[in-house]
């Protein structure tokens, strides 16, 4: 059995996350978008987390918030230093779990305050990273702040808009942040070496095994594509069944078939979604011309992802022609699927079961950081049990014994890393 307080660790824990529940942009139900002030207030809490757990902490070119926990013998100011890196994600979903991202963060500085009062440090510093753009709700990203950190920052994504017109690049000058600076937030492959992400599971494998605790080995690929449907409007009660050009049914005919494509995949544990739409002119009397919906295609492997896409548009040509409409596609993100490291997956089983828990390993279905991270350096991620599987809701949960033994074999598992394993 361990020697740490699981029963303390997990309190604290549940103590950050009901802090930073409590900032959000209504006042009924928790949602914090990308660089909105109620980000910035989320951003200065866990900075100041940070920095009473012992780290020094700075916020990048895309608003990530950084704690660094000097390696064994480091120098103020050094540069290049080799470090652990450990983060997940403070923005949210509309009307969300404070859970999904907010978890990760918090176990990451509850597992450097361990070390700083216990006064340790190791051969390698540690950062805790506080990603600000995961989610992709504000704005056509996914993942980018991930991606900056791992240099892979696509600058078209600044052009792109939120549904008040602003642009990511308007809006990281309101932050206070100079989108020219982005560069300047990627780390060198010599520097990262390595990356681990907590996070609840957001599925139901772990409650029905019954254990608290799991071990990543991949993370499935997603498409998200932006369907423009375009037909006439008309009016309802004058516009015969058979004339018209209809957009929304169209559109619903669209999105039925991507629901039958991945359901013909279950191989690939192939899902389908659309989560949001939109409809013009939207008058109750008048025929719509013009839907935009985005589909959320997910699958355990690219290449079946990959034609299910073509599928998908090659239908949605026929059924649009057939209503006498137009469909135009824009894939904004291609995340491929992202498989962690064998040796710190294995890191992490042996940190459970340095806790008498079991370690099994399973598959996300959902995307998150470590797949942009996987550009800069190996990731792995270990999952923690969720209330009947469900996230993206109010009524997202983990117990407060599951969250502390999460930190508990984080601290293990950062004090069996051995940094000096060649990256796979």
């Amino acid at each position: 059995m361990s020697d740490l307080d699981i029963d303390r660790l997990g309190r604290r824990a549940e103590a950050m996350l009901d802090e930073l529940a409590a900032i959000s942009e209504e006042p009924d139900r928790l949602t914090r978008r990308y660089l909105t002030p109620e980000h910035k207030r989320a951003a200065h809490l866990v900075a100041q987390w940070m920095a009473e757990a012992g780290m020094a902490t700075q916020e990048d070119a895309v608003a990530t918030v950084r704690g660094h926990y000097p390696m064994a013998g480091e120098a103020p100011g050094a540069n290049a230093v080799p470090r652990l890196l450990i983060g997940s994600h403070i923005d949210t979903v509309i009307n969300a779990g404070k859970y999904d991202g907010m978890l990760g963060v918090v176990c990451g500085i509850l597992a450097v305050e361990h070390f700083r009062d216990a006064g340790r440090r190791f051969p390698f510093a540690i950062d805790v990273l506080a990603f600000g753009d995961e989610e992709g709700v504000r704005f056509p990203t996914v993942l980018s702040s991930s991606a900056a950190v791992a240099g892979a920052y696509e600058p078209r994504w600044l052009e792109g808009q939120d549904r008040d017109g602003v642009t990511l690049g308007q809006a990281l000058a309101d932050y206070g942040l100079d989108p020219a600076a982005i560069p300047t937030a990627a780390m060198s492959r010599d520097e990262a070496l390595a990356y681990v992400e907590i996070h609840i599971e957001q599925g139901p494998v772990l409650e029905h095994q019954e254990a608290p605790l799991g071990v990543v080995t991949s993370i499935a690929g997603q498409f998200r594509t932006r369907v423009t449907v375009s037909g006439m409007a008309g009016h309802a009660g004058t516009v015969p069944m058979p004339l018209r050009q209809d957009a929304l049914l169209a559109a619903s005919e669209m999105m039925l078939m991507a629901e039958s494509i991945a359901k013909a995949h279950p191989e690939a544990a192939m899902v389908a979604t659309v989560g949001q739409i939109g409809v013009k002119p939207g008058a109750i009397n008048v025929i719509p011309d013009r839907v935009e919906f985005v589909l959320d295609l997910r699958a355990a492997s690219d290449a079946p992802r990959h034609a299910a896409l073509e599928s998908f548009t090659a239908r949605a040509e026929a059924l649009a022609a057939a209503r006498g409409c137009a469909v135009a596609f824009e894939t904004y993100h291609d995340c491929p699927t992202a498989a962690c490291a064998p040796w710190l997956q294995d890191g992490l089983a042996a940190s459970m079961e340095s806790l008498g828990l079991a370690a099994p390993r399973l598959v996300s279905g959902a995307g998150h950081d470590g797949q942009a991270m996987a550009r800069l350096t190996d990731f792995a991620m270990m999952f923690v049990r969720c209330k009947g599987g469900i996230s993206h809701n109010p009524l997202e949960f983990a117990t407060v014994a599951d969250m502390g033994a999460a930190v508990a074999a984080l601290i293990r598992f950062i004090e069996g890393f051995a940094p000096s394993r060649p990256k796979t």
